[in-house]
């Protein structure tokens, strides 16, 4: 071999051993006191369905520690640790830890000594019998191992980002206080919590509330047996349910086909939307999105009042049987905030009077509902024959119905 051919064949070989390494990713399957993960590795799942790692959103520099899908080519991110306290990219800087004294799991910056956030959980155990692991639902637990036992001490579940996942409760644990919300990014760039707030209101009748900020943005409804009163469309490749009771109030919904990936997303814009991942064509699948129309909006034709969309008047804002517009001027203006009066001259709860049938309705805000279980609908008619005060009744298990006073 001449020199010139030497020379080339040594300067690859030189490349590649200087290149390769800083290329490749770890994959480790557990976090433990002795094995932290350090930014460019990742920790899988069982079956790899999941990873986490460290990423920059968008066109953002800042490294975060989030879940992605590890079987789809589209980096979707599902949850995020740090989201309000990024790390600032600084080489080597990004570390993910166990450690019991500083709150269990940890994420340190360039400062090994201060971490940038913790799940905050007391480790009473020795720090070796403590690891954090991957689970195929997407869920980061940190975990007391000894040997086949194991219990949570924390999981990654009951602090969610914008992104809700089968077998994922939102909801109130009136046991621990715990309040599991969603809460969206600040922007595509920029996974802080932004304005838009996606929760169960545990208050009179439990129903599921978007705000913005503090301001109801788009309300679901209450459960009613079979869905949520707002979103009567439930996809068919997943199941909702909900729970109530003493101890708490959540929803959740799983998927039967374990091969169908699928995320509900609150964005930055105010909006809930459902996904399903279609191998076919390499791309995520919208197959709803709330609010989709004028209507959807909290509040937009005031009280008393329908919001139809189907109006055959050129304005979706109808005053309930027996009400009128409470300033009859913007209504012809087609200004429906003010909402509607009880027509003059009339009263409540004088002999003989009744209720009139609303059908195909979303039951109005339950947040002041008086609920009682064991009434039949008919039942409820007669308690709320009995006090003034009560202007409506419906049925809690098919909230669809009802009749207004």
């Amino acid at each position: 071999m001449n020199s010139t051919k030497f020379f080339f064949f040594t300067s690859l070989l030189l490349i590649f051993l200087v290149i390769l390494p800083s290329s490749l990713s770890v994959a480790i399957d557990a976090i433990t006191p002795n094995q932290p993960l350090r930014d460019g590795n990742v920790l899988l799942s069982t079956t790899k369905i999941f990873a986490l790692g460290f990423f920059s959103p968008g066109n953002s520099h800042n490294r975060f520690v989030g879940v992605w899908y590890n079987k789809i080519r589209i980096q979707t991110i599902v949850w995020t640790a740090n989201r309000d306290n990024p790390i600032i990219p600084i080489s080597g800087a990004g570390l993910l830890a166990v450690h019991g004294e500083h709150g269990g799991l940890v994420i340190y910056g360039k400062d090994q000594n201060n971490p940038l956030w913790s799940a905050n959980v007391t480790v009473s155990s020795p720090n070796n019998y403590v690891i954090a692991k991957l689970l195929d639902t997407g869920n980061l637990v940190l975990l007391e191992n000894y040997g086949s036992s194991q219990r949570v001490l924390w999981q990654g579940f009951d602090y969610p980002s914008d992104t809700v996942l089968p077998v994922m409760k939102i909801g109130l644990n009136r046991r621990s206080g715990l309040n599991t919300v969603l809460k969206s990014w600040k922007s595509h760039d920029d996974p802080r919590s932004g304005n838009f707030l996606h929760e169960i209101d545990p208050t009179g009748f439990p129903q599921v509330i978007m705000y913005n900020g503090r301001t109801k943005w788009f309300r679901a409804g209450p459960w009613t047996g079979k869905g949520l009163s707002g979103l009567p469309e439930i996809a068919s490749n997943s199941y909702r349910s909900f729970v109530n009771n003493k101890d708490e109030t959540y929803m959740m919904y799983t998927v039967p086909n374990g091969s169908v990936f699928t995320r509900g997303v609150v964005d930055e814009s105010g909006t809930f939307q459902r996904f399903v991942w279609r191998d076919q064509e390499n791309k995520w699948i919208e197959v709803s999105s709330n609010p989709s129309e004028w209507c959807d909006y909290h509040g937009q034709c005031g009280p008393n009042s329908n919001c139809d969309p189907y109006s055959n008047y050129n304005f979706s804002c109808l005053c309930l049987p027996g009400f009128e517009p409470k300033f009859p001027r913007d209504w012809s203006l087609r200004v429906g905030w003010g909402g509607c009066l009880r027509k003059s001259g009339a009263s409540p709860c004088q002999k003989g009077q009744g209720f009139v049938k609303v059908a195909r309705v979303k039951v109005p805000d339950t947040s002041g509902a008086r609920v009682n279980m064991s009434l039949s609908l008919k039942g409820c008619e007669q308690e709320c024959r009995k006090n003034c005060s009560c202007t409506a009744y419906t049925s809690a298990d098919e909230g669809m119905e009802g009749r207004v006073a």
